[in-house]
């Protein structure tokens, strides 16, 4: 069994003390990801639609500030709860619960690369299917799992916590409760069985085993490193699936690619339709607000308030088999059947009308194109760098990306840590100069 005062950990990672400050440990954490570079530069990343475009939509930065903004809401009525719940666990430990989650979500998507999901599958496919393939012999299996299915989700890990040159031990250095919050797949690539996506890749297992230990998760699998997940995870989870799945929909109805029928007939499946006191509300709202756009945005904060209060209700009730490390899938698989059919059906209906979109494979054919021809370029580079134009290409990264060691893997580590880091601008420029092509 977990228990709260462990999982709430306010040690430091490769750090002994923290400074005296008017902040809690919490809520250093908050800041130095949202005063970080890899957090502003989220701001040039592809959320799901073409950036940039005469409409503004989501990018990584604004999904991230909106998933922090739900987290919060989820982790305050859950904090609330937990401490009339049970009264004995001190509550200035769980009134922070919300700052650990929101501070977790703010990072959840620092480790993806450019152009979306592609830019994951783009890093991948180099591997698995393209010029690297043939490094596999040289790269030993638990490691070559790593490339050949990249994932943002360890990436962010290893960005938080990683020593890059000259810069400092222990990366931003978080309180344990912070990281162990962020990693939804605690575990590593290899010998996954079924799991498709892990959280931890091979260097960073050490580190992530000193925060596990520190918050107690429960080790499941010796052989597989296979922990529990920190409860707060599963609040992370649910104000990332909420966000992403809503705020898609609003995107896609101002890019005109769903109705304005479509969408709020979507987005009413989320509320009781025999709750006269909300059709009353509706009602009220709409004679007053006759824009389109801001009644989808009306339909879009109830829905999502819905959600917030369906899932805090459902991380109480199971907060016994959550700490036990036995809770299985998703707190929006236990969405009661309106709520749950109203996602799967938002679900289905994203996968072929918004994610399967012309403008929207348009830019995973890109992110496939530069990012496999970048991958290459400086690929050979750090691999092969005899020749001329090797090193000068090695001159293109960053000091703080050299290579830490000398074996195949570390190189080419070094190379993902410089590649997945860029911008959507930047990765196109890079390539552009690269290949000789007028902006």
């Amino acid at each position: 069994m977990m228990h709260w005062p462990q999982l709430l950990s306010t040690q430091r990672f490769s750090s002994s003390s923290d400074q005296q400050d008017i902040r809690s440990a919490f809520q250093r954490d908050y800041d130095r990801i949202i005063f970080s570079s890899p957090f502003r530069r989220l701001q040039n990343k592809t959320q799901v639609f073409p950036l940039p475009g005469s409409v503004f939509v989501h990018n990584r930065l604004t999904h991230s500030l909106e998933v922090a903004s739900v987290g919060r809401s989820i982790a305050r009525i859950v904090s609330r709860e937990l401490i009339k719940k049970t009264p004995g666990l001190a509550p200035t430990a769980l009134s922070e619960i919300d700052t650990i989650v929101s501070s977790a979500c703010l990072a959840h998507d620092l480790g993806n690369p450019p152009f979306g999901h592609s830019g994951e599958k783009a890093i991948s496919s180099y591997f698995e299917e393209g010029a690297g393939k043939m490094l596999k012999d040289q790269i030993p299996a638990d490691q070559w799992s790593d490339l050949i299915n990249f994932e943002g989700n360890a990436n962010a890990f290893r960005t938080l916590t990683h020593q890059f040159n000259g810069r400092r031990k222990g990366g931003f250095s978080l309180t344990y409760a912070t990281l162990a919050s962020l990693v939804k797949y605690p575990y590593p690539s290899f010998n996954n069985g079924d799991r498709k996506k892990y959280g931890i890749f091979n260097s960073e297992i050490p580190g992530f085993e000193i925060v596990a230990k520190g918050c107690g998760l429960i080790k499941k699998s010796s052989a597989e490193l296979v922990y529990s997940r920190h409860p707060l995870v599963y609040l992370v989870e649910a104000a990332d699936d909420i966000s992403y799945l809503i705020m898609d929909m609003e995107d896609a109805h101002k890019l005109r690619i769903l109705s304005t029928e479509q969408t709020e007939s979507m987005l009413s499946a989320f509320h009781d339709q025999d709750d006269e006191a909300f059709a009353n509300y509706k009602d009220r709202i709409y004679k007053e607000v006759t824009d389109t756009n801001e009644r989808i945005a009306f339909l879009r904060a109830t829905a999502i308030n819905r959600l917030v209060k369906a899932v805090s209700s459902l991380f109480v009730t199971h907060e016994e088999e959550i700490l036990a490390g036995v809770f299985k899938g998703s707190l929006v698989d236990y969405l009661n059947e309106d709520l749950k059919n109203a996602m799967d059906a938002s679900r289905k209906l994203s996968v072929k009308a918004i994610y399967n979109h012309p403008e929207v494979v348009k830019i995973e054919l890109t992110g496939f194109h530069v990012l496999g021809t970048l991958m290459e370029e400086f690929s050979q580079a750090v691999l092969a760098p005899e020749t001329n134009y090797h090193r000068k290409l090695q001159s293109l990264l960053p000091a703080q990306f050299t290579p830490q060691k000398t074996d195949t893997y570390t190189k080419l580590q070094s190379v993902l840590d410089f590649i997945s880091g860029m911008t959507d601008l930047y990765a196109m420029q890079l390539y552009k100069d690269l290949r000789g092509i007028e902006s």
